[in-house]
């Protein structure tokens, strides 16, 4: 018996494989390729919105207490001298680092602000959002009283001044008017802690014209950060109940109650030339806020539950505190001043490093699809490539 033959086996798969000719890339794809260049850049600029400034806010601020502690004064205490033994290229990195970031985001904004202007306008718009339009041009003052390279009364430093001041009076003028005037932003309807970042800007501004010497220019600033951050303090104290004045992930905006007064003392601190009872009173009223809300962690519990850019509001306020907290320490000369100092740098040290390690181990998450829990409340969609190319005209 025979057996039968087996049947032939299956010819392999082919794989066709298709190469397009480069004239007709280049005549014709040139479009298709730029549809999904813009399908990757435009869901990023499209959920980058000027609350994720805060990183840059506290970078910045970090730098410029790096460098106010290793600049040692005549006959520093011998705390203060140990602070001194900071390794300068540790400082050259964090400042270059805040640099890089900084000028990205920045490069993001002005994109956004470019390509997806109705978004700016609806951030313009939200009574959180608008005040997160101050931090850019908070943090590159900041930045450039931190520079390494050039001093306050160089022309670069004078040139770039202008250059960040000029924006800060500009929202001052628009949000200031609408506060006063009747309507629907009257400022008893939009106060919110954010509200405080515009009177941070007007006194980094200050601090910063003080130190070239303009002491007229820094006082029109102080003078117009100072009543209005009065304005603020009493209405927030009338109507701030603590629990439904800001969505619970955004509770750790309330740490700029913090910064407001910390940042003004160090502004008259440098218009007087000394740390005077004006900058001791609001430095002690810093203190006094700092322990009302570190005694209660309960409000900021639920906000900590899962990451979000909102975290680092908690490292710029801490920050502004040590930095106003060295200066106090260096006008009283006593070891509990300097003691105070040393602790607070440490905190302030300590939560921005936290903060960067989450951040760095949080990428995938940093630039969430729905970010309900930023300044603006318009929800993002994701947006795919077909929409951009037909937004383009492309598609």
């Amino acid at each position: 018996m025979h057996d039968k033959p087996l049947p032939p086996p299956p010819p392999p798969p082919e794989i066709e494989v298709t190469v397009i000719d480069s004239t007709v890339l280049q005549s014709g794809n040139h479009d298709g390729i730029l549809v999904v260049i813009k399908g990757m850049v435009f869901p990023v600029l499209a959920r980058c919105h000027a609350g994720y400034f805060r990183i840059t806010l506290s970078l910045c601020c970090q730098t410029l207490l790096w460098k106010t502690l290793r600049d040692q004064p005549e006959n520093a205490h011998a705390y203060r001298r140990m602070l001194g033994l900071l390794p300068s290229v540790a400082f050259i990195l964090l400042w270059s680092l805040s640099l890089i970031i900084l000028a990205s985001l920045s490069i993001l904004y002005i994109l956004r602000c470019a390509l997806f202007s109705d978004m700016v306008k609806s951030e313009y718009l939200n009574h959180i959002g608008v005040n997160y339009l101050f931090a850019p041009s908070i943090s590159w003052l900041l930045l450039l009283q931190s520079a390494p390279f050039f001093t306050p009364k160089t022309i670069c430093y004078i040139l770039l001044w202008w250059v960040f001041v000029v924006p800060i009076f500009v929202l001052d003028v628009k949000i200031y008017g609408q506060w006063f005037t009747k309507g629907k932003r009257i400022l008893s309807t939009v106060a919110n802690p954010a509200s405080q970042l515009s009177v941070v800007g007007n006194f980094v501004g200050a601090r910063a014209a003080a130190q070239m010497g303009w002491k007229e220019s820094a006082m029109v600033m102080f003078a117009l950060g100072m009543i209005h951050y009065l304005v603020v303090f009493v209405t927030l104290y009338q109507r701030l109940s603590g629990k439904n004045c800001l969505p619970t992930m955004l509770r750790p905006v309330m740490f700029l109650f913090i910064a407001a007064p910390s940042m003004a003392s160090l502004a008259w601190d440098s218009i007087s030339g000394t740390f005077d009872f004006s900058s001791k009173m609001l430095f002690y009223l810093s203190l006094f806020l700092f322990l009302s809300l570190v005694t209660r962690p309960n409000l900021f519990k639920k906000s900590m539950k899962k990451f979000n850019v909102v975290w680092w509001a908690y490292s710029y306020p801490l920050t502004v505190l040590a930095l106003a907290s060295t200066e106090y320490a260096q006008e009283t000369k006593s070891s509990t001043a300097h003691l105070l100092m040393l602790l607070l740098s440490a905190l302030s040290v300590m939560v921005s490093i936290i903060l960067m390690v989450y951040t760095a181990l949080n990428t995938n998450t940093l630039l969430p699809y729905d970010d309900a829990y930023g300044p603006t409340v318009v929800t993002m969609n994701p947006v795919s490539i077909s929409s951009v190319g037909s937004d383009l005209g492309l598609g």
